[in-house]
C-alpha cells in the first residue's frame, strides 16, 4: 500500500499529467515516458508511475506493448458512448444533488457565468475556454459529490474526462448556449427543484451530443 506521502505525490503527479492532456499539451497519440515526463515535472519517476496507472485504469492512457503508454485517441463511436452513458446518469446525480450543493459555490458559479455571457455579446474575439472548462469541472464534479454516492461520482468524473477532448474549440459557437443552460442547472440546483435540474441537466447534455453529430455531419 502507498504511504501517505507517496499518495500524496502520486496525486499531484496525476492532477498535472491530466492537465498536460486536457490543455491539449500532450494531444492524443503522444507516447508517454516516465523518464520524460519525470524531467518536465521535476519529479521522481516512482509517483509519476503510480499517476500513470491511475490515468490508464480511467482509460485517458492506453499501454502499447513494450512501447508503453499512449494517449487516448478518443473514436466519435467512444465519445458518443461515453456521453450516452453520461445522459442516464447526470441528470439523476442533479436531481439527487438539487438542495444539496453549497450556495456559496453556485453563487460563485453563476456570477462567473454570467460575465462570460456579458463578455461575449460585448465582442470579445475568442470565448475563454479555459474559464468555462473550469466553471464546468466545479460544476459537473460538484453535482457528482453531492449526490451521495461516491462511486456514482468516480464514474462520472472518469467518462467526463473521456468526452472532455471535445470541447469548445470542436463546437465555439455552443460558447454562449452552454454558459446558459449552465445557469439553468444551477438555478434549479439552488433553489432544490430536483425533477427541474435533472432535466435542465438532460437538455444539456442532449444539445451537446445533438450539436457534435451536427458538426460531423456538415457537409
Amino acid at each position: 500500500m502507498l504511504m501517505e506521502t507517496d499518495k500524496r505525490l502520486a496525486l499531484q503527479a496525476y492532477e498535472q499529467i491530466l492537465n498536460l492532456i486536457m490543455s491539449g499539451m500532450t494531444p492524443p497519440g503522444t507516447m508517454i515516458t516516465e523518464r520524460r515526463l519525470a524531467e518536465t515535472l521535476n519529479m521522481s519517476r516512482t509517483p509519476i508511475r503510480d499517476a500513470l496507472l491511475m490515468l490508464e485504469g480511467e482509460g485517458l492512457l492506453i499501454r502499447q506493448g513494450s512501447r508503453g503508454l499512449q494517449v487516448k485517441q478518443m473514436r466519435i463511436e467512444d465519445y458518443m458512448d461515453a456521453l450516452q452513458i453520461r445522459l442516464l446518469l447526470e441528470p439523476e446525480a442533479a436531481r439527487l444533488a438539487a438542495g444539496n450543493m453549497p450556495v456559496e459555490l453556485l453563487d460563485s458559479l453563476g456570477e462567473t457565468l454570467q460575465m462570460l455571457v456579458e463578455d461575449g455579446r460585448l465582442g470579445q474575439s475568442k470565448p475563454d475556454r479555459s474559464a468555462v472548462r473550469d466553471v464546468d469541472d466545479r460544476l459537473h464534479g460538484g453535482i457528482g459529490d453531492a449526490a451521495g454516492n461516491p462511486q456514482l461520482a468516480q464514474i462520472i468524473r472518469t467518462l467526463r474526462r473521456q468526452t472532455q477532448i471535445f470541447d469548445l474549440r470542436s463546437v465555439p459557437e455552443r460558447f454562449e448556449a452552454t454558459c446558459q443552460e449552465h445557469l439553468d442547472i444551477i438555478g434549479a440546483l439552488r433553489d432544490g427543484r430536483g425533477e427541474e435540474a435533472a432535466q435542465a441537466m438532460r437538455q444539456h447534455l442532449g444539445h451537446v451530443k445533438d450539436s457534435i453529430i451536427k458538426r460531423l455531419t456538415r457537409t
